[in-house]
């Protein structure tokens, strides 16, 4: 049979697993999916490779991630398969056959993650697996004044996390948007490319401007500092989703 390329857009739940990568100490999504490929393909050398790593108790809505069969299934039959055997926390939303050229993380323009944040006295069980929960009140618009000064291409060491190993810390975020809808507080975040616990220390301390506790220059000079321990926390996992990601 001739060698395909299958791209898979995957929705989950990273409450259980270790995040994206196969890792021998947690369950991960990759090794989740990988395992359903290989039953479907009967071919135990199928590997996923996906646009991104995201960690663990990171969600997605639109993860992309690709693999190369020599199985005569076609895409529809891809998504219906995997779906009956993924566990309900993991779902393939879409199934296209590409290119034998396209590579899900080479061929990457740039993502959309979202941090949710439940900003109210009281817990939310239904959102505590998808939301930070945030207790005291947060200035929406003191949040998206800080946050102005982000947008555009600048070295991004202060966002970062200490084991960070990227080389170049210069990062161009092309939207940074704070929205509030009731008690929820989102934070869109798109670039190119981002640094290792970027869009979570960026959400921290954008919490801090909402807070008063930070203002717009101090974020500058955060930005132009470059020390990281000037910048808000690095804030939870459970609140950050990739939702799309742009070819």
């Amino acid at each position: 049979m001739p060698r395909r390329n299958l791209r898979l857009t995957i929705e989950y739940d990273g409450t259980a697993y270790g995040g994206w990568q196969v890792q021998e100490n947690a369950p991960s999504i990759q090794g989740t999916l990988e395992a359903a490929i290989r039953r479907m393909a009967n071919d135990p050398a199928v590997r996923l490779r996906a646009a991104g790593r995201t960690d663990a108790g990171v969600h997605a809505r639109g993860q992309v991630a690709s693999f190369y069969t020599e199985a005569n299934i076609p895409p529809h039959g891809w998504r219906k398969g995997l779906n009956s055997l993924l566990p309900p926390d993991i779902a393939v939303r879409d199934a296209v056959e590409v290119g034998l050229d396209f590579d899900a993380r080479r061929h990457a323009r740039g993502k959309l993650y979202r941090y949710t944040i439940y900003n109210h006295e009281t817990r939310s069980p239904l959102g505590a697996r998808q939301a930070w929960h945030v207790r005291t009140r947060l200035d929406a618009a003191a949040m998206a004044a800080a946050a102005e000064s982000l947008v555009g291409q600048h070295d991004f060491r202060a966002f970062r996390a200490a084991d960070c190993e990227r080389l170049s810390t210069v990062r161009d975020l092309s939207r940074l948007a704070v929205r509030r809808d009731g008690d929820w507080v989102t934070i869109d975040v798109q670039a190119t490319a981002f640094l290792k616990h970027m869009v979570r220390i960026i959400a921290g301390t954008l919490v801090a401007a909402g807070h008063h506790s930070l203002g717009p220059s101090d974020v500058v000079a955060i930005r132009d500092g470059g020390d990281r321990t000037r910048a808000g926390v690095t804030a939870p996992p459970h609140g950050l989703c990739l939702v799309e990601v742009y070819y």
